[in-house]
């Protein structure tokens, strides 16, 4: 049985359909890459997940239990921690602050504060900083570090790399692999498509709402995988 698993998931917001019957199963320990154009629904895909966008109760399941109607909070309660786009953090509140928050879940596991700063050593010297006066990369290490202190079975990230200089990129995924070693399975959706495959054991291509690739990066060419980003 999959960690994850998504059952012909066809949402939107509105009257707009951004996704068509997507299915999806994600083991437990896995890394998972979704990689599509803007526009293509990677992020919509990860709102259902998380459950800011609902859908029928069995479409999404989690552990073998149906959750697809099931309140976001309800969800970090099972083990899914969602990092939004957009280096989402508490700008008043310092370092640490941020972090203590992300652990209001109170699940046990792993993550601590220290393993945190263990974790992204550039945020141990800035603890007692507000997060408003941080770089941008230092912004998404927090968030990312926040959103591991709920101790998620599942973390859902958002677009990593966007906005950031490829050498804060580089820094942010050297991260990684302490992440997964702890035991995490990782969801992501990633623009930067050289990273999502060194990162990802599998990716799945969105086209305009649409599963157009899916498998082991090793599977395909650099020309399929441009192929199905850009629907030529």
């Amino acid at each position: 049985m999959s960690l994850l698993e998504l059952d012909n998931i066809s949402t939107g917001y509105g009257h707009f359909q951004a996704l068509f019957d997507i299915n999806l199963r994600i083991d437990e320990g896995e890394t998972h890459a979704v990689i599509g154009a803007n526009g293509a629904g990677k992020s919509t895909l990860l709102r259902t997940i998380c459950g800011l966008i609902r859908t029928d109760q069995e479409k999404v399941r989690f552990d073998g239990q149906a959750i697809g109607d099931l309140a976001p909070h309800k969800r970090v309660g099972l083990g899914i921690s969602y990092v939004p786009e957009g280096r989402w953090v508490f700008p008043s509140l310092t370092v640490n602050e941020n972090l203590l928050v992300g652990g209001h879940s109170r699940r046990t596991g792993l993550w601590t504060i220290d393993k945190a700063y263990e974790t992204f050593p550039l945020l141990a010297r800035l603890r007692k900083r507000q997060a408003y006066s941080l770089s941008g990369g230092e912004q998404q290490a927090l968030a990312i570090a926040r959103g591991l202190m709920s101790n998620p079975r599942l973390l859902l990230l958002d677009e990593v790399s966007l906005g950031l200089a490829p050498v804060v990129v580089e820094k942010i995924y050297e991260s990684m692999p302490a992440i997964v070693d702890a035991g995490t399975t990782v969801l992501l959706v990633e623009q930067d498509v050289g990273q999502a495959i060194k990162f990802a054991d599998r990716i799945t291509c969105l086209l305009e709402g649409r599963q157009v690739l899916e498998g082991s990066p090793d599977e395909f060419s650099s020309e399929q995988i441009f192929a199905a980003y850009f629907g030529v």
